[in-house]
């Protein structure tokens, strides 16, 4: 048990690290570790993705309070568009996690190899939206957050993939883009926890030291460590060669992806 534990806590590491170095959420690399660590381990294979979106998403709640809190203070988050976007990203964020719950095991490992490959793919070709247009109004942004939400919760990550460039599309600073993100971040991860929480909570077969479709060992060793490790990562941004770790990183996500579905389909 006692490498498992250390396994959590690199997990931690790596993932907070990378997400202060390159600003990417760490769902993206722990949703594919924590399945296979939790498919070694022995956990039923029809709550694996279940357990490690849920545990996941929980993790995210302390690095996204982090992240909030840094952009505030330099000024980057737009708090009216927060306060527009947040009933969306709220509703479609529970929405998504009750999705998950119907869903299988298999059904939703493809899901997430799929989105994460596209993401991949996006950050190895360096894909900006050019400004094209302005926010949109109220019904507008409502529909955006649900989308936003609803995709987050699915692939338990932090929606800057899907925010970022959306809020770029629409004439806002990438700085602002960035903090703003961060901010939406927070309600994503307290939703999507909340979801995975209720309704895991009557889940037939569930490992111990579990509530709902969260593993309490994975949370608190993995969020200890990246809360740490993500700061340190990003004083580092300006000092290594981000593009090309991007890149890497890209292809790493991929390759986390494929070991996945061969855990879970092999």
């Amino acid at each position: 048990m006692i490498s498992w534990l250390i396994g959590f806590l690199a997990l931690g590491a790596f993932a907070g690290f990378f997400a202060g170095l390159l600003g990417v959420g760490g769902g993206g690399v722990m949703v594919p570790v924590l399945a296979v660590m939790f498919a070694a381990l022995g956990f039923p294979e029809a709550h694996l993705m279940h357990l490690a979106l849920g545990t996941s998403m929980a993790a995210i709640v302390f690095t996204s309070v982090s992240s909030l809190r840094a952009h505030h203070r330099h000024g980057a988050v737009l708090w009216p568009v927060v306060k527009a976007i947040a009933p969306g990203i709220v509703v479609g964020t529970l929405a998504g996690a009750q999705l998950a719950t119907w869903m299988p095991t298999r059904a939703l490992a493809i899901f997430f190899a799929v989105f994460m490959s596209y993401v991949a793919l996006q950050m190895i070709a360096n894909v900006k939206p050019k400004p094209a247009r302005q926010l949109p109004g109220a019904a507008g942004m409502f529909g955006v957050g649900a989308g936003i939400g609803g995709f987050s919760a699915l692939v338990a990550i932090g929606g800057g993939s899907l925010s970022v460039p959306f809020m770029t599309w629409c004439n806002l600073k990438v700085q602002n883009a960035i903090g703003t993100s961060a901010a939406i971040g927070l309600p994503i991860a307290l939703a999507g926890t909340l979801g995975y929480l209720v309704n895991g909570w009557n889940a037939a077969g569930t490992p111990a030291l579990t509530l709902g479709y969260v593993y309490l060992p994975a949370l608190v060793l993995v969020s200890l460590v990246s809360m740490v490790m993500a700061p340190m990562g990003a004083r580092l941004a300006h000092r290594l060669p981000v593009a090309l770790l991007k890149k890497i990183f890209a292809g790493l996500l991929m390759a986390l992806c494929a070991k996945m579905l061969h855990s879970i389909f092999g």
